[in-house]
């Protein structure tokens, strides 16, 4: 079959990659100049700094598996033991975030009230029936003081998004199934240690469950690896404006191509224009997902004027502590030995997001003095950078609002008559890199001769 996918983003590379295995005749277009999307991996005198992604977690193993039929897997690079440690700034100072359960007795994160709050998670009582936020799940289970501290921060650093106005069961869904089955976290973390929990821990105080983990010459190693194995079925600079029913299946406005089947796997933003021809409503309801602007701000510092390497993952900065950044990610502690030259430090800070739209039009030098001012709270860096990155991402991550899941039932029900056109991407059913490539993964069986 025909099969023509719009997008050459990771989500879109991986749709084309298992299409073209499983048989058909595959072409791609982008608007772009470039493959790769969100992920780009700038590499200069020795530093290695991703303009999107950092990496992803090995706990799902469509992309364990992806990496391994593209023969990528002596590329891949594994995070160090220290960036298990995660901090969050609470009360003027960064706090490790517990490692086990029984250490989150004696965090001062919370108050004693808040931290016997969350204990008495299982009598919280059910969920309501409407599309409850994560917040909201949050407080009711856990308590207002750990929802708004530590959910609120994991959030902000996870989506850049608020908490508030995410719905749980579209955002988390596994959060969602746990209390579903069992009627509380504790006791579906029980049932899973009792049942000997196949696959890896789904996560704890300190992080989700997995391994952060990314290649020697950074993300893009993997988009390129996936351009190389599509070849001249990719067509760069091509916008594709519509997308047209034809008889036998349809045609694209723009590059004027015609398919049998359509992948559409651009955000939603864009996918929207695409499918105005067809159904106005199910564009209409694409356009209303919103994106959470974001920036990066990279810096680089001599590690002998900072006092020395930071040692953990980094940190997350809850609302109402007195910093704007959003957190920062001690990258050259992450993967030490290959993000820096030997002596030099590398930090990814993240501002913006969904409480912080103006961030993202801030000029370069308030972005920096920003970045230093909080640093220089948080972490006591005093030092200026040597050198610094900038990427401005304006519509940033997908937002899932409440009611996300009812608007894409009502936009497949509005395309159930338009047969092998599918919508894939980061803007529906989950925002990593793990959840797009599991994704494509199941678009072999989607597609119908």
């Amino acid at each position: 079959m025909k099969c023509a996918v719009v997008g050459a983003g990771i989500s879109g590379l991986a749709c084309a990659f298992e299409l073209l295995e499983a048989g058909h005749d595959v072409s791609v277009f982008d608007n772009n100049r470039r493959v790769g999307g969100n992920i780009r991996t700038r590499i200069e005198d020795g530093y290695i700094v991703e303009w999107g992604p950092n990496g992803f977690l090995d706990n799902v193993p469509e992309t364990l598996d992806l990496v391994r039929r593209i023969r990528l897997s002596d590329r891949i690079q594994v995070s160090a033991d220290a960036a298990r440690i995660r901090f969050l700034y609470r009360r003027g100072r960064l706090l490790p975030l517990p490692m086990k359960p029984p250490s989150f007795f004696s965090s001062p994160l919370l108050s004693g009230l808040g931290r016997a709050r969350v204990v008495l998670e299982p009598l919280a009582y059910r969920r309501p029936r409407h599309d409850e936020s994560v917040h909201a799940f949050a407080s009711r289970r856990i308590g207002r003081e750990a929802a708004d501290v530590l959910v609120q921060a994991m959030v902000s650093g996870v989506f850049a998004g608020d908490a508030r106005n995410l719905s749980l069961r579209a955002t988390f869904p596994k959060m969602y199934g746990m209390e579903k089955e069992h009627g509380s976290l504790l006791k579906a973390m029980l049932a899973k240690r009792k049942g000997g929990g196949a696959g890896r821990a789904p996560g704890g105080p300190s992080g989700p469950g997995g391994t952060l983990t990314s290649f020697s010459g950074g993300m893009s190693d993997l988009t390129y690896r996936l351009t190389h194995a599509l070849g001249k079925r990719i067509s760069l600079g091509a916008r594709v404006d519509a997308v047209i029913s034809e008889a036998g299946g349809y045609r694209l406005e723009g590059p004027d191509e015609t398919a049998e089947c359509v992948v559409l796997s651009s955000p939603a933003w864009e996918t929207s224009r695409m499918l105005s021809p067809l159904s106005g409503r199910a564009a209409e309801l694409l356009g209303r997902i919103p994106g959470s602007p974001i920036v990066v701000v990279a810096t680089a510092y001599d590690e002998a004027a900072i006092g020395g390497a930071p040692d953990g993952f980094g940190f997350l900065a809850p609302r109402g502590e007195g910093l704007r950044i959003l957190g920062c990610l001690w990258t050259s502690s992450i993967y030490p030995g290959t993000r820096a030259p030997e002596g030099k430090v590398l930090l990814r800070t993240m501002v913006g997001g969904a409480m912080d739209h103006a961030a993202a039009d801030l000029s370069d030098e308030d972005l920096l003095d920003l970045v230093a001012r909080d640093l220089k709270r948080s972490m006591g860096l005093i030092a200026d950078p040597e050198r610094h990155w900038i990427f401005r991402h304006r519509k940033g991550i997908p937002q899932y609002v409440p009611g996300h899941g009812k608007r894409l039932a009502e936009v497949a029900r509005e395309l159930a008559g338009h047969p092998n056109l599918m919508l894939a991407g980061n803007s529906y059913r989950g925002i990593s890199v793990n959840s797009v490539i599991a994704e494509a993964r199941g678009l072999r069986g989607g597609v119908h001769r």
